[in-house]
């Protein structure tokens, strides 16, 4: 039997297609050695990327990490020489899948970026400046104990500005109103502990450390326009924050606490030495970057269904492709997160949630309990989100 852990050389002639955009049970990338490839994808049209691929350049690679079907369309433009490689080949060589993760942590930012520039209509902030403006949503929602977080971490970037007054009358009110404080680790502990409702970072400010589940979950968000968007919901065995430590720039997005959380914490020195120790770390990060541009995609290919609806159902049906569920299964879930933060992932805006909610919960296709979303039937969620989708691809057609 031949060796999947060894690249494997195929050539093709001008005009054959290596890969197809929505192609399931994705398990080989490839690698240009000779010639040139077109690169497609749905999500052209609101993020133009490099169409083009040339010598020692590779595509497939997110989708085979990940496992899930091809996020882009591959054709030869002239005769090519590839080098095919199952999955398993970046366990045998960690030097590539470090390469893999940094590429793929730029990718990511761009992704990051386009999304929130799709459903928010505003640019993602990674400066420190950034953080009075989150601080300013939690505090207009609500929230003290993060709003008391990004206060302070304002008042330690800008000690001396107009709003540095401003700023420390805030934080003195919300110190009265916080009950619970949050715990405060130096940067070689490893293992910490956060309560329920806390930020661990906020966007804008710097980040030398990723994180490591081992109980618990945390909600990655974003805030532009005074709105709040749910990029995901990570639970155990999920890794993040890597993208501010392995670039050394402001975090990207917010992390907050969801459920009462024990990290691991892993600083640019500790990565170094767990990189040479425990290579299965390398395959899992790469593994997990995959999934979460995986993810990405599927939430920018959303942002192009215009009935709210429908986004909102599409969104959900991400979230159970993402948890690899039956999807013709007549069988409820329950998720990890609840409406809030659904209506979040799909970028809908926060004055709409209780007439989606009654839109929703009328049709009791899903309930919330527990304040997580319980889908009633996982099939018909299936299905109805397929029904916009189709309906958008002819509303654009006529358009």
């Amino acid at each position: 039997m031949p060796d999947k852990s060894q690249p494997v050389a195929i050539k093709y002639p001008r005009g054959s297609y290596i890969i197809l955009e929505g192609k399931p049970s994705a398990d080989r990338f490839y690698i240009i050695k000779k010639g040139w490839v077109q690169i497609t994808r749905e999500t052209d049209s609101i993020m133009p990327e490099e169409k083009v691929a040339g010598p020692g350049e590779m595509f497939g690679v997110v989708s085979a990490m990940a496992s899930r079907s091809y996020i882009e369309t591959a054709v030869t433009m002239s005769n090519v020489l590839l080098l095919m490689f199952d999955r398993s080949y970046i366990s045998k060589s960690p030097p590539v899948a470090v390469n893999i993760i940094r590429q793929f942590s730029q990718r990511l930012r761009k992704l990051d970026e386009a999304f929130s520039l799709r459903a928010l209509k505003s640019s993602a902030e990674n400066d420190p400046s950034h953080l009075i403006h989150v601080g300013s949503y939690y505090e207009k929602t609500g929230k003290a104990s993060q709003a008391l977080y990004a206060y302070e971490r304002y008042l330690a970037c800008f000690p001396n500005t107009d709003n540095t007054e401003n700023v420390k009358r805030k934080i003195l009110k919300m110190k009265a109103r916080v009950k619970v404080s949050r715990p405060e680790y130096s940067s070689d502990t490893m293992v910490q502990t956060y309560p329920k409702g806390c930020l661990l970072f906020a966007e804008g400010e710097k980040g030398n450390s990723l994180y490591i589940i081992q109980e618990g979950s945390v909600k990655i968000t974003r805030i532009a326009d005074n709105q709040e968007i749910v990029l995901a919901v990570l639970k155990k065995g999920d890794i993040f924050g890597e993208m501010a430590m392995l670039e050394n720039k402001g975090r990207a997005a917010t992390a907050e606490i969801y459920e009462d959380a024990t990290l691991l914490s892993v600083n640019r020195a500790n990565f170094s030495i767990l990189l040479n120790e425990q290579p299965d770390l390398v395959v899992r990060l790469t593994t997990l970057m995959a999934e979460r541009i995986w993810l990405l995609y599927r939430q920018l290919t959303n942002t192009l269904i215009d009935n709210s609806l429908g986004r909102l159902y599409d969104t959900l049906l991400t979230q159970l492709e993402k948890n690899r569920l039956d999807l013709n299964s007549v069988s409820s879930y329950e998720c990890n997160f609840g409406f809030r933060e659904l209506m979040g992932m799909a970028g809908i805006p926060e004055e709409k949630t209780n007439e989606m909610y009654k839109r929703v919960f009328t049709a009791r296709r899903i309930i919330e309990k527990n304040d997580k979303v319980v889908v009633q039937n996982i099939a018909s969620i299936s299905k109805e989100a397929d029904y916009f989708r189709r309906s958008q691809k002819i509303l654009s057609h006529k358009q």
